[in-house]
């Protein structure tokens, strides 16, 4: 689907949950042309959600134009943790659909994803998904919400 140029960096992880299922995406996105830098976990012994989402989004941060993803069980606890450092823009999905409007609408940089609740299928679509749209910079209406859920930007919504 993507080739010739090497593209953006992605920065994966997962907890124990996630485990086998970025073990699946990983290879999976590199055959498509992206770089992938696995930031743990490295076994299927239980870890700590929070401690990965924390890595994957200060590399996000770190690195202009990379993208990160994250897997646990459901999702939801790696996309809070993610949103909780300034500038990190966490959507859990569970659709292509969401996964396009996360990027699209939301100007998303981090997808999370949850291993019990969608099959290594859905998720490499997903991901795909994600990776190929971007954010609808050109309408004023999309610029102007992001800016509103910036942590700084709470006391200025109209």
């Amino acid at each position: 689907m993507f080739d010739k140029v090497k593209l953006m960096p992605i920065y994966i992880g997962s907890d124990h949950a996630g485990f086998d299922a970025k073990n699946e995406l990983k290879p999976f996105l590199e055959e498509n042309n992206f770089d992938v830098t696995d930031l743990g976990c490295f076994t299927p012994d239980p870890c700590d959600y929070p401690d990965i989402a924390r890595e994957v989004s200060e590399k996000v941060l770190e690195v202009d134009g990379s993208i990160g993803i994250l897997i646990c069980g459901t999702g939801i606890g790696m996309s809070m943790a993610a949103n909780k450092l300034k500038g990190i823009r966490a959507a859990e999905v569970t659709s292509e659909d969401m996964a396009e409007y996360a990027r699209k609408h939301n100007d998303a940089n981090v997808l999370a994803m949850g291993a019990r609740l969608s099959s290594g299928e859905d998720m490499k679509k997903m991901a795909l998904k994600f990776l190929g749209t971007g954010f609808e910079k050109d309408k004023e209406r999309h610029v102007r919400r992001v800016e509103k859920i910036e942590p700084a930007n709470h006391n200025h919504a109209k």
